[in-house]
């Protein structure tokens, strides 16, 4: 599983194509794409055509963040659609359980995505039913959001749970990520590590891609020795 998942709205999007070749030959293996819908989130982002497009274009893995309303409505369409992960919010849906259990059977993985202002106590409940919890680590849907220092310790938290009641959940980080932050989230149990700007921004989006990679990976096996 990709270590880095690179945000692909950073990206020029009049050059999409180039930016999964450049992911690819970096070396992760996921793509990560933030779905916003102008309600949960002030920002309007992409929807399932450019998703069907992507899925077209590579065998990346899709990793769809779901920043919607009531995501119980598109939820089965996006997995249909190529993504192979889904992460929705518990704040934007009373329907939590039902929308997991869509996603599933539509052969995605399912997950839980923590706002910064969410508790983890807000999704304890179905831990031990998901495939992959993403913490917040930047407010959402704005771009060059700060990072925000205590997601550190929350998400050491949501490590430290997982290992208390034997869950076996990836944890990922997403928001505001550069490389300073790569050894201390991947300390504090990060699994996958969401960057978007810090890549993409740069002069060399496939050196700088690389190098993450690669400080991350040290940074994570540092951690479990």
């Amino acid at each position: 599983m990709a270590l880095i998942a690179p945000s692909i709205l950073a990206a020029d999007f009049a050059r999409l194509g180039e930016a999964l070749e450049i992911i690819k030959a970096a070396g992760a293996s996921m793509v990560h794409l933030d779905v916003m819908d102008g309600h949960f989130v002030p920002e309007i982002s992409v929807g399932l055509p450019v998703l069907a497009s992507l899925r077209k274009a590579t065998d990346l893995a899709l990793d769809v963040h779901l920043l919607i309303e009531r995501p119980e409505r598109y939820a089965e369409r996006f997995a249909d659609a190529g993504a192979d992960r889904i992460a929705i919010h518990a704040e934007a849906t009373p329907h939590l359980r039902r929308t997991l259990e869509q996603i599933r059977g539509r052969g995605a993985k399912a997950g839980v995505a923590v706002s910064p202002s969410t508790p983890l106590a807000a999704v304890s409940e179905v831990l031990g039913e998901l495939d992959f919890l993403n913490v917040l680590t930047a407010e959402p849907g704005l771009r060059e959001q700060p990072f925000i220092p205590a997601s550190t310790a929350k998400l050491r938290a949501a490590a430290e749970e997982r290992a208390d009641r034997r869950l076996d959940f990836v944890l990922q980080a997403e928001g505001g990520i550069g490389p300073e932050r790569l050894e201390g989230l991947a300390r504090a149990g990060a699994d996958i590590l969401v960057a978007g700007s810090a890549i993409f921004d740069n002069v060399d989006p496939r050196a700088r891609l690389s190098e993450m990679i690669r400080l991350a990976t040290v940074a994570r096996i540092t951690s479990k020795v």
